[in-house]
């Protein structure tokens, strides 16, 4: 019953597998192994991008604040919304990474921007002269991180106004497995398509033991993004390990088998708690993440059985036990229906 994060879950066994086989010999270092001259073709295989320059690295920060600082002038200001993971979660990486630039919150519903309140925070910027900051990118986290999803329609609409305005558009896709089996699309639909100029497509939220792919549809930015990764010591010398995971990842189509696994059981999830007469949503549950409330003794059954997920803004402890009480659940490939339901009925108890 494990749904603190679908960073703590196990490891594939296929993408075990896979470094384990990449450990048989030798191989060059820094990218220039066979398995990452592979994981490239693959890759612009899969988005339907034969030009795309592709990256490997270790993290979703490394992924998210390379792409946006080789996008980013230290005097520019990156657009997103106040729930995007790069202003939640990443400890002012991009503004470290892009040596100063800024962030500019723009106004959401559902944590996610919309075309309106992205408009009005471009307008709203670059009209102090030299005093204030200039326009930069639009950064948009796909699964958001309250859940919800942003549609193809919807990023069109977004990229199409920043396009308006000659600024880039980054994807933060540390759950885009989850995003492209919710919304039924295919990643070029979610990406380029779109409009989308650099995407993070993440693997380690969703059984890698830690790689990410960073993708430039536009390779011009290749050789500022290599050096800015050598610079800001994320480039691994011993890259195949990066790359068999990345390899396995995609082979068959494990990558969207693990993200329908994961989206699954926190659909299931949600089909029991919308059972219950006290239990609440915060946000439609789109993917594998749930912002959802029930009583206080429900969250204390399950915390006294070993249950692991997060009491959202609220104190577990209080006298009054019908209290309504916010929990945040990411769920993750290995969840089985066994837990879930097991949850389940520590709630209903």
């Amino acid at each position: 019953m494990f749904f603190a994060s679908d960073n703590t879950g196990p490891v594939h066994p296929k993408i075990l597998e896979s470094i384990v086989n990449a450990s048989d010999g030798y191989a060059m270092p820094y990218g220039a192994d066979d398995l990452n001259a592979q994981v490239t073709a693959q890759i612009r295989e899969l988005f339907e991008a034969p030009d795309a320059a592709v990256y490997l690295v270790a993290t979703g920060t490394a992924a998210n604040v390379l792409s946006l600082a080789t996008l980013t002038q230290p005097f520019e200001t990156i657009f997103c919304a106040p729930e995007a993971h790069i202003h939640e979660d990443e400890c002012n990486g991009p503004e470290f990474y892009t040596g100063g630039a800024k962030l500019t919150l723009v106004p959401s519903v559902n944590a996610k921007m919309t075309p309106d309140t992205l408009r009005a925070s471009i307008a709203g910027e670059e009209t102090r002269g030299v005093h204030g900051p200039a326009r930069g990118p639009v950064s948009i986290t796909n699964v958001t991180e309250r859940g919800t999803v942003y549609s193809v329609a919807e990023i069109a609409a977004l990229t199409k106004i920043a396009k308006d305005f000659g600024l880039a558009t980054h994807l933060d896709g540390a759950r885009f497995a989850n995003a492209v089996v919710a919304q039924n699309c295919t990643p070029a639909e979610m990406t380029w398509k779109a409009g989308i100029d650099v995407v993070s497509f993440g693997g380690t939220k969703n059984g890698c033991m830690g790689v990410e792919a960073v993708i430039f549809f536009d390779p011009k930015h290749a050789r500022e993004f290599e050096l800015r990764r050598k610079r800001g010591a994320h480039l691994f010398s011993k890259h195949r390990f990066l790359s068999a995971q990345m390899l396995a990842y995609l082979e068959n189509g494990l990558w969207l088998d693990l993200a329908r696994q994961a989206n699954g059981a926190n659909a299931r999830v949600a089909r029991g708690l919308k059972q219950l007469p006290d239990a609440s949503y915060q946000f439609e549950p789109e993917a594998n993440i749930s912002f959802a409330g029930w009583s206080r003794a429900g969250h204390q059954r399950l915390h006294d059985a070993g249950a692991s997920y997060y009491v959202w803004n609220d104190d577990l402890v209080g006298d009054d036990p019908d209290e309504i009480l916010t929990a945040r659940m990411v769920a993750d490939w290995s969840m089985s229906d066994e837990n879930v339901d097991r949850f389940l009925d520590l709630i209903r108890a």
